[in-house]
């Protein structure tokens, strides 16, 4: 069925909705130079049948003598394209109603509208790319923070490609000496069972860096939730403006001013933080606000990470701690804003209760950055930078690099226990096979359709 579709040519607005400069039809397939030529018509004497690859032509889209739109067309000639076939770009003016209609005369001329992700799909069905790799497609798209775009670039030039590559040859290698000591016994070839173990025990440590890797890369790639609480009046609004560099909450000496959460998504050192400003009110005097305390506690236990503010000017107080009760078994940060007035907060108490105590003025931006650290060591377990290049990020991958790692200890176990090679085989054959997966070796249609479904059409 795959292949089947294959031999259909598709078509589909690659630009995003809405007025442009220029927007894009995409065309791919074996009539795309074809349906070109019916529909294209260049400007002075160029032959239409001629264009060589990787050039631009000006003219028109016409249809029956009637001009539908001015464009640039560009031809790409397969198999150095990004489907490996032919493709058909054409750059029309961006209004949707000049897109629509050359759109709908590339249907009309034998093209079918492509399904979400098809482009990269057939890329991936051609051998242009392997799985992680158009996988990482959708991550370069939907990269919030440079280094999220970062390691996405690294996985789409196939950086994690080439590390699980080399992690499956290994095995393989190991599976080439076990079944041949089995298959051929009379052959004397023998079993070096020390290197078998160091080859296994190799494979267990590269899997486990890639799985290391793994919680930094999901931030990357979706992002932390962080939600600032604290009594009112303590300055939650003012360290939101400061984190985001911009009034974003409206800031008065009036306490309970922030009625109702503010959210905005920052880019923190690289990393992609959605972050929520709560209303502070804990006694609330009114519907709005019993509903504003109520929103504010079910952020609070869905956060990732709380920051809770307190005020240094002034002494601990019963709302502070009922605070700190309903957030200590939460990943949590303590700041102790206003430390530009004079001191009367019992800094021993909160540190006796917070691993991670950050003293700062929010109104000034003071010691901000100190935060910014926190937040980041929070992240990354106490390195402070972000993956260079190669993180585990999706979650497809992280479960088959589980599954694989749980199956090469229970190889290393059995192997300790000097049981039958068939166990150690078998083991070493089923993490291959995740692995497989992992890189699109072997897949199923519904796989790659949960795949690409989050794919925009035109991509």
């Amino acid at each position: 069925m795959l292949e089947d579709n294959l031999g259909d040519t598709i078509c589909a607005i690659s630009t995003a909705p809405g007025e442009g400069g220029i927007g894009i039809v995409r065309i791919s397939g074996p009539k795309a130079l074809a349906i070109a030529n019916k529909i294209f018509f260049p400007a002075g004497k160029a032959k239409r049948a001629e264009f060589k690859s990787y050039t631009m032509h000006y003219g028109n889209i016409s249809d029956k003598g009637k001009i539908i739109d001015e464009v640039i067309l560009t031809v790409m000639r397969k198999p150095k394209s990004y489907t490996r076939e032919d493709i058909v770009e054409i750059n029309c003016h961006g209004g949707i109603v000049a897109l629509r209609n050359v759109l709908g005369l590339t249907l009309a001329s034998g093209a079918r509208l492509a399904s979400p992700g098809e482009f990269t799909k057939r890329a991936f069905l051609n051998g242009r790319i392997d799985l992680t790799q158009a996988e990482a497609v959708i991550d370069v798209i939907r990269a919030k923070t440079d280094s999220a775009l970062k390691v996405s670039l690294g996985q789409l030039s196939g950086g994690l490609s080439k590390e699980i590559s080399k992690i499956r040859q290994k095995l393989l290698d190991i599976l080439v000496i076990l079944d041949a000591n089995i298959d051929f016994p009379e052959e004397g070839i023998g079993l070096d069972a020390a290197e078998i173990s160091k080859g296994i025990a190799y494979i267990d440590a590269e899997l486990d860096k890639l799985l290391d890797s793994a919680q930094a890369g999901r931030v990357l790639r979706e992002g932390i939730h962080v939600v600032i609480c604290g009594k009112p009046n303590v300055g939650k609004s003012s360290l939101l403006n400061a984190l985001l560099k911009k009034e974003r909450s409206i800031v008065t000496p009036v306490a309970g001013t922030t009625r109702d959460t503010i959210e905005e998504i920052i880019d923190i050192k690289g990393i992609p933080v959605r972050i929520v400003d709560t209303a502070g009110i804990l006694a609330p005097r009114d519907l709005i606000e019993r509903k504003a305390v109520k929103r504010s506690r079910e952020y609070i236990k869905l956060a990732d990470l709380v920051i809770i503010l307190f005020d240094a000017s002034s002494k601990l107080d019963g709302q502070d701690r009922k605070l700190i009760k309903e957030v200590k078994n939460k990943n949590a940060i303590a700041v102790i804003n206003k430390i530009d007035l004079k001191s009367r907060i019992e800094k021993d108490q909160i540190l006796k209760e917070f691993s991670k105590v950050v003293r700062l003025c929010a109104k000034s931006a003071k010691n901000i950055n100190n935060l910014e650290d926190a937040l980041c060591e929070f992240v990354f377990k106490g390195k402070l930078h972000a993956p260079e290049f190669l993180a585990v990020s999706n979650l497809r991958h992280i479960r088959a690099l589980r599954n694989a790692k749980k199956l090469i200890s229970q190889a290393k176990e059995s192997l300790a226990g000097k049981l039958s090679q068939e166990f150690i085989t078998q083991d070493l054959k089923d993490a291959c096979a995740y692995l497989d997966k992992l890189l699109g070796k072997s897949f199923s249609e519904d796989i790659l359709d949960r795949i690409f479904t989050d794919f925009c059409i035109g991509k």
